[in-house]
């Protein structure tokens, strides 16, 4: 059996982040061969993470990654078992390069990562959901990650200037609307967005909550009801969380001021939990 140094297993640790005695049992079990070891780990944490899979994943982070030429995003979810594994420097890390893969490829087969994770880790760690929005031709894909990495948001705004996109004003409104998404949780950009279904329910409770008033007034007080609904849901129609205006109105304002045409073409909010919670 082949003598296995602390240089050895201190290089398999820095490759694999492996723990001390496993790094040592696997160049043991495999007489010092690295490759081998490695390979062993990786086994090893397949049947680890299998071990864990039916433990729950309650925690987690929203992580995005950004394209270089910023026309592109994507956000992803990453569960795990214990909000202190989601403070960990190493997982948000590891949250970050999940991220760039499912950017890169929003079906890719990440397994392999997965579960090497798990074994490092010590903790079930699930892939929940991603989505990736992306736009052609001039303005910008952004994203926003709150504090503790609970919530995050993915915008994509278009101009027809490539200038814009420069421009402190468009910098600072794109930061805007993604805080602006971030605090008031709108379900829908605009309008046509909504649930109709949901929509002609929130109908029926108005008029059956002023069923009493006269016919005339009904559809009226009804209307008034669900434009107040808009404002609640729809972003561009929210108050704008920063002045007294709408979001479409302060966009618009912004527009004008770069001689722009601004429109927000779609964007993602994610919450920790929330389609478990479903």
């Amino acid at each position: 059996m082949a003598d296995i140094t602390a240089s050895q297993v201190k290089k398999l640790r820095e490759q694999t982040g492996a723990g001390l005695m496993d790094c040592k049992k696997a160049l043991t079990e495999n007489n010092g061969d690295h490759e081998a070891a490695v390979e062993w780990l990786r086994k090893k944490g397949a049947a680890t993470a299998e071990k864990k899979a039916s433990r729950s994943t309650s925690e987690g982070v929203i992580a995005r990654h950004l394209s270089e030429d910023g026309k592109s995003g994507t956000i992803v979810e990453i569960n795990c078992e214990t909000d202190f594994v989601a403070k960990n420097e190493k997982f948000l890390q590891f949250c970050d390069e999940i991220a760039a893969g499912y950017a890169a490829d929003s079906g890719a087969d990440l397994e392999e990562q997965r579960t090497t994770a798990v074994a490092e880790i010590g903790e079930n760690i699930q892939f929940t959901r991603n989505e990736s929005l992306s736009i052609d031709g001039s303005g910008a894909v952004t994203a926003y990650i709150h504090h503790g990495a609970k919530v995050g948001v993915l915008l994509a705004v278009t101009t027809n200037k490539d200038e814009t996109t420069g421009t402190d004003a468009f910098k600072q409104l794109l930061s805007d609307i993604t805080l602006q998404i971030t605090a008031a949780s709108p379900d829908a950009l605009d309008r046509t967005q909504l649930d109709q279904a949901k929509l002609e329910k929130e109908r029926e409770i108005a008029r059956e909550q002023f069923k009493d008033k006269p016919a005339q007034a009904i559809e009226k007080i009804v209307e008034g009801k669900i434009e107040k609904y808009f404002a609640e849901v729809c972003l561009v129609d929210q108050d704008f969380v920063k002045g007294d205006t709408s979001v479409k109105d302060h966009v618009a304002s912004v527009a004008k001021e770069l001689d722009d045409e601004i429109v927000i073409k779609a964007f993602l909010r994610y919450q920790v939990g929330e389609t478990q919670d479903a």
